[in-house]
Parts: C-alpha cells; sequence; structure tokens
C-alpha cells in the first residue's frame, strides 16, 4: 500500500512539474536561511561547552561606584580576591587568575636558540595564568601536564600552532624563550607544555600562558602586588564551586569580605560591589569593561531566532496555499478515488507523503545550498565551519524535526480540505470552493505577508540604522590613518628611546605621503578603561568626577581634526606642558562644574590618588572614543612626548603600499628587532 501512495505521489509531482519546482526550491530556500542562521546561533549559544564542569565555574565581576555613581564595571579584578575567596568561602574549591598583558602590553616573544637565527612573533594572546587554570578549564594537552606544567616560576604552555610556528617538528618541551614587552620587561622561560588548539567558542583564546608566578620575579614588592594585594584591579578571577552552591548565598558573604580586605574605600567615597557571572553565559551576557574578545549579544541572537522562525513559516505557509490552491485541479482525482472505495484516511495519507517527498527534496537541496555557501557565510559571521556540519548530531537532529513538522503542518491541511470534497458533487462538475477552508487560506496569505512585511521593514530599519552610525560625526576624523603599536622590545636607557622616537617620527615627516604623525597613549575605538578621579582645587571629594585619560603629543589635535573650544593645545612653545597642563573635552569641563569651555582656562584641578595638581590649558570638541551605542566619554588629555602606546600617522592613499613600505623602513632604523604592528 506504502509503494503504491510513493509512485502515486511521485507520479502527481511529475505530472506539475513547474508547480512541483516552485514548491521545492520555495521550501528549499526557505530550510536553508532557517538552517544557516541555526548554526549561527548553535555556535553563539555554544561557548565554553568544552569546559567541564562549566556549570560550576564562574568569573568574578568588579562594579566601581563613587559618590554612589557607577564608573565602571569591569571583567578584571583585584589580585587577592582569588586568596581571599578561597579562605573565606567554603563554597569556593579553586580559582584561577589571568593577567592579560598581552592587551596591556606590547609583547614580543623570541625563540633565541633557533637553527636558522631567531624566531619572534607578537603577541596580543598572551596571559599570565595560575597553576590551576589548565584543569579547571579543561585544556587537552599535546605535551606536558595539565596540573603541573604552570606550577613552577618561569614556566610556558604554548598552543600547539604556535609550537609548530617557534620549533617546527621538534619537541618543544625543555626549550627556552625570551619575553620582552614595552615596559621593560625582560624574562626566560622554559616550555612545560603544549595545548590543542582551542575551539572557537570560548571567550578566552590564548596562544601563550607564562606561569603566574613568573610576576613573582619583579622585585621585592611583585609577591604582595601580584599575590594579596587589593589595590590594583588588572586580573581576572574564576572561581569553582561545589556542586549544589547558592550563588545568592556566596554573593551574599562579598560585602564584609570587601570591608576586610579593602576597608579604606568608604573614606574616599568609593565603593565596590562584587558579583559572580556564570562561565557559559559571559559571552552573551557580559558586554563590560576589560573583556578578552568582545563579546556577543543575548538580544540579537534573541532576534535571530525570531527571524529563522519567521522565514521556515513563510516558507511552509507557502507550501500550503499552493497546494490548496491547486485543490480544484485535483478535485476529479479525489472524486474517482473514493468512488473506486477509498477512505478519507486513505486520501488523507496519500496527500501526506506526497508532502512527506516535497518537504524531504526540499532538505536535500537545501543542504546542498548551505555546502555552497558555507565559505561565504563563514566570512559573513567571521566563524569557521566545515562541511561536516552537515553530520554533526544537533544539525541532524533539526533537520528531522525540519522534516517531520514540515510535513505535518504543510501536509494536513492539504490533505483534509481535498479529502473532504464529495463525490457526487466532483464528478457532477458541482463542486465550490469550501468556506472554511478559504477563509483560513486567506487568513495564511495574510499571516505571510504580514510576516514578509515584518522581515523587509526589519532589515530597511537595521540597514539605515548602520547608515546612520557610520555617517555620524565622530568629533574627530579617522580616515587615512595609519596606526602603528609602539615597540615592545627597546632600549631601557630613556635618552636612547627618546632618540628612537624623534628618530622615527622625523624619517616619517620627510615622507610626502604621510601628512602628520602623533603619539598618543590609546586611539579612537580602542576600548581601554583608563580611568581616574578629579575635581577642581580646594572643593570637597564629594565633589570628585571620573575622567577617561589619554597621553598625546602636540600633534593629536591636528592629526585627528579636532577642534579647539577653548584656549590651546600642547605645543613646544610650552615646555612646562609635559608636567603641569593638561586639555579637556567640553563635556569633562562641564561635568566639572564650568559653564563655559573658557571658564575652565587656567583653572587647576586635583587628583588625590596621584598628588597631582594639573592646570587647564585647553578645551577641545567632544568625540567617541568608542562605539556610538555608548554615551560620549568625557576625556582628560595629558602632554605625553615619549610615553605613547600608538602612533597615527594621517597619509595620502594613492599608493598605500609604498607608504607602508616607508613606514617599515622608517621602523626598522628606528626600533630594530621589533615585529612591525
Amino acid at each position: 500500500m506504502v509503494k503504491n501512495y510513493l509512485k502515486s505521489a511521485i507520479r502527481n509531482l511529475l505530472k506539475q512539474r513547474i508547480f512541483s519546482a516552485i514548491n521545492i526550491f520555495g521550501l528549499a530556500i526557505g530550510i536553508a536561511s532557517f538552517l544557516l542562521i541555526l548554526t549561527y546561533i548553535n555556535f553563539e549559544e555554544s561557548y565554553e561547552s568544552f569546559v567541564p564542569e562549566s556549570e560550576l565555574i564562574y568569573r568574578v565581576k568588579l562594579e566601581q561606584y563613587l559618590n554612589n555613581e557607577l564608573v565602571i564595571s569591569s571583567a578584571e579584578n583585584y589580585p587577592g580576591v582569588g586568596p581571599s575567596f578561597m579562605e573565606e568561602l567554603p563554597e569556593v574549591i579553586s580559582y584561577a587568575r589571568l593577567y592579560n598583558m598581552g592587551y596591556k602590553n606590547n609583547i614580543v616573544i623570541t625563540y633565541e636558540d633557533a637553527p636558522n637565527g631567531p624566531i619572534q612573533f607578537k603577541h596580543r594572546s598572551f596571559l599570565y595564568a595560575d597553576s590551576s587554570f589548565l584543569p579547571m578549564f579543561g585544556y587537552e594537552m599535546v605535551a606536558g601536564n595539565a596540573s603541573s606544567a604552570l606550577s613552577q616560576p618561569s614556566s610556558a604552555v604554548l598552543s600547539e600552532s604556535y609550537a609548530r610556528k617557534y620549533f617546527g617538528e621538534d619537541d618543544p618541551i625543555g626549550k627556552m624563550i625570551r619575553l620582552q614587552d614595552d615596559d621593560f620587561n625582560d624574562e626566560l622561560v622554559t616550555v612545560t607544555g603544549v595545548f590543542q588548539d582551542l575551539p572557537q567558542n570560548t571567550h578566552l583564546k590564548p596562544d601563550v600562558l607564562f606561569s603566574y608566578k613568573t610576576l613573582y620575579s619583579r622585585g621585592e614588592w611583585a609577591p604582595g602586588r601580584y599575590g594579596s594585594s587589593w589595590q590594583r584591579k588588572d586580573m581576572y578571577v574564576y572561581i569553582k564551586v561545589l556542586p549544589g552552591s547558592q550563588i545568592v548565598t556566596i554573593e551574599s558573604k562579598f560585602p564584609d569580605i570587601i570591608n576586610k580586605y579593602n576597608p579604606d574605600l568608604a573614606d574616599r567615597n568609593r565603593k565596590d560591589v562584587l558579583s559572580l557571572q556564570p562561565l557559559e553565559s559571559i559571552h552573551l551576557k557580559s558586554n563590560i569593561a576589560e573583556e578578552f574578545e568582545p563579546n556577543g549579544d543575548a538580544k540579537t541572537i534573541g532576534f535571530l531566532k525570531l527571524i529563522a522562525a519567521f522565514i521556515l513559516i513563510i516558507a511552509w505557509v507557502n507550501y500550503i496555499n499552493l497546494s490548496t490552491a491547486k485543490a480544484m485541479e485535483r478535485a476529479s482525482e479525489v472524486g474517482i478515488r473514493k468512488v473506486m472505495g477509498a477512505f478519507k484516511s486513505q486520501l488523507r495519507k496519500q496527500f501526506l507523503i506526497e508532502s512527506g517527498i516535497v518537504n524531504f527534496s526540499a532538505l536535500i537541496i537545501s543542504i546542498l545550498i548551505i555546502l555552497a555557501l558555507l565559505p561565504s557565510f563563514n566570512q559573513l559571521t567571521g566563524i569557521t565551519l566545515s562541511s561536516s556540519l552537515i553530520i554533526e548530531s544537533w544539525f541532524l537532529t533539526f533537520v528531522f524535526l525540519v522534516w517531520m513538522v514540515g510535513t505535518l503542518l504543510s501536509g494536513i491541511y492539504p490533505a483534509f480540505v481535498l479529502s473532504s470534497f464529495k463525490p457526487i458533487s466532483i464528478l457532477a462538475g458541482k463542486i465550490r470552493k469550501q468556506g472554511n477552508s478559504a477563509l483560513l487560506r486567506k487568513g495564511l496569505v495574510v499571516l505571510q505577508f504580514a510576516a514578509s512585511v515584518a522581515l523587509i521593514a526589519g532589515t530597511f530599519i537595521i540597514y539605515n540604522q548602520l547608515n546612520f552610525m557610520k555617517s555620524q560625526d565622530l568629533g574627530l576624523d579617522i580616515n587615512q590613518v595609519l596606526v602603528v603599536e609602539r615597540p615592545g622590545v627597546s632600549s631601557k636607557d630613556r635618552n636612547t628611546y627618546m632618540a628612537n622616537v624623534d628618530l622615527f617620527k622625523n624619517e616619517l615627516k620627510r615622507e610626502a605621503a604621510i601628512n602628520s604623525v602623533t603619539g598618543s597613549l590609546t586611539i579612537p575605538g580602542k576600548k581601554r578603561e583608563f580611568k581616574t578621579d578629579f575635581r577642581r582645587y580646594g572643593t570637597d571629594l564629594s565633589e570628585n568626577v571620573v575622567l577617561r585619560l589619554n597621553g598625546m603629543d602636540y600633534d593629536f589635535v591636528q592629526t585627528f581634526g579636532m577642534e579647539i573650544i577653548a584656549g590651546r593645545t600642547f605645543s613646544p612653545d610650552y615646555p612646562n606642558d609635559p608636567d603641569t597642563s593638561i586639555v579637556l573635552t567640553e563635556t569633562a569641563a562641564r561635568i566639572l562644574g564650568f559653564e563655559t569651555p573658557e571658564d575652565a582656562i587656567g583653572k587647576t584641578l586635583s587628583n588625590d590618588n596621584w598628588g597631582w595638581h594639573p592646570i587647564v590649558v585647553g578645551v577641545v570638541n567632544d568625540y567617541h572614543q568608542e562605539s556610538l551605542q555608548k554615551a560620549i566619554d568625557p576625556i582628560l588629555f595629558f602632554c605625553s612626548l615619549y610615553g605613547a602606546e600608538f602612533y597615527s600617522l594621517k597619509i595620502e592613499t594613492g599608493n598605500p603600499q609604498n607608504t607602508i613600505a616607508q613606514v617599515e623602513e622608517a621602523w626598522n632604523k628606528a626600533f630594530p628587532g621589533n615585529p612591525l604592528d
């Protein structure tokens, strides 16, 4: 019987080839779109899925308040938080601290004993890590032992890829590598382990890890600074708790711990609040300062789920409408089958099998579409998926569910409509449209158009919003600006370093394609929370406001096309500028209590953390340091002639490759032995 149903279904589909093709390809495009979006959603929601007992691991988040106003919400914390929690909280069974030095410093790591000469790379994904980190996060070791690889000072583990870059096919264990950075740290360490390359779905992606205890060798002060201090926040702190622990109960103990280990906050009108972030939720639900990498967005994932559902529903409704629209052409077939003794149930099975064949054919074509689009999809999303995706269990499960649900949803209604025709009316030519079925079909058409309009409108809204953001005035001109990070390896002699900086700048200024060169502590778009509090000189501590800091030399304002609202910018005509002068943005001047930008000129500010009392010499226009999604920061500039971490070059783009070659030549002359970045 089933065989006859299949034969009949295939015969009917082949009989109406164009109609069948429209149905099948319409479904295929909808299903392919649905599955591609679902693939991205699955990837975003799978972060940290490889970590054993990931549900027991939390990152300690820090919020800092000044005068009861939130100053910063940060992923970084005090070094002493981990040991203190271990001592004070019985629920905590282990902790791991990470120092994200690759983000804060320019790191160069060199294998000096390579057979063909030193091999060196600049590293951004570099961390110092407690020995507990590797076993806590379940890193798979290719060589070495996860529990002991980082237990001793001056030890290091590398990713499999970087071990191959440094050592080729040689055994890396026991080899020596040297770290040098722009803070003049110089550490020779031994490779004690190699871990498998990490999957993409983790918020931490280090290439190299040094043992945390290596930090203790930086001086007599280092064990206290990096071991138990609650004074400077610059560490990621992760804890693992006992199964069944109540997180609310653990968090309720945090205020007492803060008061015990950091009691002087209240005297400075400050307040710290600690909380726990589940490891699995960090990627989608944490968008705070000092993240290791930009995070995803749970709201975006929610919208994508709706879009995927809309697309699939539109495809199914389209099939239902087309099938019922052709009902009249199949009326005679139904009438003859009923006269010959066919029951309604048999007719319904026939049409459901036909729906199943259509949906199955559409699924096969949709998978072929996915495979064809996979390279473009990877480029669009920034993730790397291979064709093996289609045999993963979650994908096959969804394919089966789509086929089953699609067959039922898109097959039941046409099956019931067609099988309900009365044979006498059909054969007598008196059949007319069923009222309920016509009403439902009209409703489905309305639903289909409403969903389509919603998707199209949403697309235009997002497109226009992105164009709006891209065309807004940022407050400075970042077009045709080439940025070079400062060298990781340089002379410890201050005068020599300053001479090298002058040489680099002067060499660049000689090039006709380079209009200006400036050095600064940070650049637009760089998410670095270098903030501290200032107040007008002579006012109470309650008048403190938090400002973002940036150091700049004489040419920053010119290079980025900023406007001087009042006063002046830094100038070589004023030799005391590096010691005594600052420049504010308009918002900074306003929140400090100056009624107009002109009122701020010549006024003195106070910073109690450093005992610094600088004088305001200028006010410049506001600008967006970060995304337009965030409010404009109040910014204070200090004059830094040789402390720049970035050099920004305003260039002509007629021949960019030639210009970059000129920059590289000047770089190698001023800072030999440094990779140009």
